[in-house]
């Protein structure tokens, strides 16, 4: 697999990554000065509520972006069910055709179907894995991914730390929304009717006004990230990628924040207070939330949530003064225009509908632009809540409709690997299925002027047949050579002419289709494990509820084993500084008898690999929802992998007749919907709007506060696993229960 530069090798300067919706929004990303951009496809990515691409779009970017050498990257960062592993082989094969520059995933199953049938295609690590420690990182090299989008929640101080010891390229994010959760985490938005913030649904329960016994407020939406300050600082440090979020939004935002993050980034040394000033007056007219550095420092977490503030996205520009059947009546307190793209925030804080104004009047007069100080009528179909603040999200601009229109479609493209030497030149191709090319001819030896890697690269990617393109061209100078221009010139031709005569467009493209097939016939031959009766497992904590029964495997956090305990449970979040002390745990425990580690993230593998006669079962918040995900864990040493919660019956009895170990069912507890590592101002029983009710909890060790729903999570036996009891948080019996999706559906 041909890898990324390495962190350990120099990075001058950090590419600026921006956001793309679509493609009117990616030509205008790449013609601002982004260095590369990333997109998702129809089905199978975060931000399933924007445009997206299609195929043919993202082959017209790809061709647009190559020809000046720019990147683009794919985002498939959801968690895949079993039900549709061979929809997304026919997305892999169709993007292994295309050559992105690389695949942005989450699912480690996703991640081990590219290594092994894919494995043309680069591998980023999503932010929602939840990568945060150098432990993870080393992990994910040996799986085969070349960059690492670090979580959201990692200081610049843990970063410092980080990046010395990392052999993979690290991205992170310096611009944008940030979600209130851990990443990869969250199932809040899932909880309250099966819309899945890991599968690109996400409803932003965590926006909503709560109202608790100490009063009522937004203790879980934070302020938005903005890093210009500390761009120079991450350059010092090496990273990689600086990421800007926003794959919602629209060209004028983009285009806004990749010319201030840019005229930043190519700043000589310490930008100037002048020049910061600039950038800022730039960023200022983009739509978006109260700046913040995010989780940068324990004290910018300490004020990254201003619960009294609705911290709504936008520019606000009215209030709504009344509703009728056809639209809605505001008055205009910033300029608005026809082509506009606006949001109505209801008072409640849950999400508001937002929509692009086609038509508005002003006193029953149509017209395109409704000026400060007007009450202006909005023609829309949705529904609108009175007293409704109105936010601009996006301005008119132009659709580069004509533009897109003529673009060509990206050609194959044909990878060659030459060498060159006293007796001759051949050519090897990347794609399967070609014979290699030899031009026999005695060279001269070179006396002033010798043949070079990068001249003869060049030459060859000259004047190719009209149906492919030169893709990766490398090569290799033997002997100390001379070859006239004239003369390469002909080679070239002669070789171009072979191509032509000998390969077929089909042959070009062929990688996907075949490695589509070879999925296909690996999945057809899966047999699920046949195991032996294994024990429940009970998880508890000291002080709480215990077993009601003696005969199951008793499990306890790593920080609280005691003489009774059969398995210790891993902290989901660790870091870096603490990776030492808890090191020291696992060591502790392993010394007293203990062989059973329960794991509930990916790092964690990574730390127990150097013992042995272990039995490793993975719990949540570790998602796992899919055969290729637990083969991937059987690889790593994992004896037992747990369903992910989200899922619904159907897809969990899909998953068991195709898991390749044991699987285990979370049956019964109360799982933490969202955990954060900022502080939120308020602790026990909080509800919503909707009289949902919830528990916030703040730990101590891990400094992380976590929101619990009120019902107890209770599902029934599912036959042929192995039942996961939770009283970490719950009680046996609890009267208010939950099946969460079980009977319904996550989508």
């Amino acid at each position: 697999m041909v890898k990324y530069m390495k962190q350990t090798d120099k990075i001058t300067k950090p590419e600026l990554l921006a956001p793309a919706g679509n493609l009117a929004t990616a030509l205008t990303a790449l013609d601002c000065g982004a260095d590369a951009v990333y997109l998702g496809l129809n089905k199978f990515n975060a931000r399933e509520k924007t445009d997206n691409f299609s195929f043919d779009e993202l082959s017209k970017l790809l061709a647009y972006a190559k020809e000046r050498k720019k990147k683009v990257y794919v985002a498939l960062n959801t968690l895949i069910k079993e039900s549709e592993l061979v929809e997304v082989a026919e997305y892999l094969g169709q993007l292994a055709d295309l050559n992105p520059d690389a695949v942005i995933v989450q699912d480690i199953g996703v991640m081990r179907m590219i290594r092994e049938f894919f494995p043309s295609l680069e591998i980023h690590a999503s932010t929602q894995m939840g990568i945060h420690n150098s432990t993870g990182i080393k992990l994910l090299d040996v799986l085969g991914v070349t960059r690492v989008i670090l979580e959201r929640q990692v200081t610049l101080e843990e970063l410092e730390t980080i990046m010395p010891k990392s052999p993979l390229e690290i991205e992170v994010f310096v611009h944008g929304a940030l979600c209130c959760s851990l990443s990869g985490q969250c199932i809040f938005s899932s909880w309250l009717g099966g819309w899945s913030g890991n599968r690109g649904k996400c409803k932003q329960a965590c926006r909503r006004r709560f109202f608790s016994r100490n009063g009522n407020g937004f203790f879980f939406s934070p302020q938005d990230l903005y890093m210009l300050e500390h761009i120079h600082e991450l350059k010092e440090l090496g990273v990689a990628s600086l990421k800007i979020e926003g794959r919602l939004r629209k060209p004028d935002y983009v285009r806004s924040v990749v010319t201030a993050y840019r005229m930043i980034l190519d700043c000589e040394g310490k930008p100037s207070k002048t020049l910061l000033g600039e950038a800022r007056n730039i960023l200022s007219g983009s739509p978006g939330r109260k700046w913040s550095t995010g989780f940068s420092s324990p004290e910018a977490m300490n004020s990254l949530i201003q619960h009294d503030s609705m911290g709504a996205s936008g520019l606000l520009c009215g209030k709504v003064l009344e509703t009728r059947q056809y639209g809605f009546k505001m008055n205009v307190a910033r300029r608005l225009r026809v082509g506009d793209r606006i949001r109505i925030q209801p008072i409640s804080g849950e999400e508001g509908p937002a929509m692009t104004i086609t038509k508005m009047s002003i006193d029953r007069t149509p017209t395109k632009r409704a000026s400060r100080g007007s009450d202006c009528f909005i023609f829309c179909d949705r529904e609108i809540s009175n007293g409704g603040m109105v936010y601009k999200i996006g301005e008119s601009s132009d659709d580069l409709s004509s533009r897109i229109a003529k673009l060509p479609l990206q050609l194959p493209a044909l990878d060659l690997s030459i060498t060159a030497a006293l007796n001759g030149i051949t050519v090897r191709f990347g794609q399967k299925g070609i014979p290699e090319w030899n031009f026999e001819h005695e060279f001269a030896l070179a006396e002033k002027h010798p043949l070079t890697a990068e001249k003869l690269c060049e030459a060859f990617k000259i004047a190719p047949p009209d149906f492919c393109i030169p893709g990766n061209v490398q090569a290799k100078i033997k002997d100390n050579i001379f070859i006239a221009a004239g003369e390469l010139k002909t080679i070239r031709r002669e070789f171009w002419a072979w191509i032509e005569a000998n390969v077929s467009p089909q042959t070009l493209t062929g990688s996907g289709i075949r490695g589509m097939e070879a999925f296909r016939h690996y999945y057809q031959e899966i047999k699920k494990t046949t195991a032996k009766h294994e024990k429940e497992s009970v998880a508890i904590k000291i002080g709480g509820c215990r077993p009601a029964k003696r005969d199951g495997v008793l499990a306890i956090s790593i920080f609280n084993f005691n003489k009774l305990t059969d398995e210790v449970i891993l902290p989901r979040f660790c870091p870096e500084d603490r990776l030492d002390g808890l090191e020291k745990r696992i060591k502790m425990a392993y010394q007293a008898g203990i062989r059973r580690f329960r794991i509930t993230s990916l790092f964690e593998l990574e730390m127990l690999k150097k013992y042995r006669e272990l039995t490793i079962t993975t719990s949540f918040p570790l998602p796992i929802t899919n055969s290729l995900a637990i083969a991937e864990l059987k690889y790593t040493g994992v004896s037992r992998a747990q369903a992910w919660v989200e899922l619904e019956k159907t897809e969990m009895e899909l998953l068991r007749d195709k898991s390749v170990m044991p699987l285990e069912i979370y049956r019964y507890g109360r799982p933490e919907l969202l955990a954060t590592r900022a502080t939120v101002a308020v602790d026990g029983l909080i509800r919503d709007a909707r009289n949902n009710n919830f528990i916030v909890e703040h730990d101590k060790r891990s400094m992380m506060t976590y929101i619990l729903s009120k019902e107890v999570m209770s599902i029934p036996r599912l036959t042929g696993t192995v039942d996961f009891y939770d009283l970490t948080n719950a009680y046996w019996n609890e009267k208010e229960t939950s099946t969460f999706n079980f009977e319904n559906v996550m989508v």
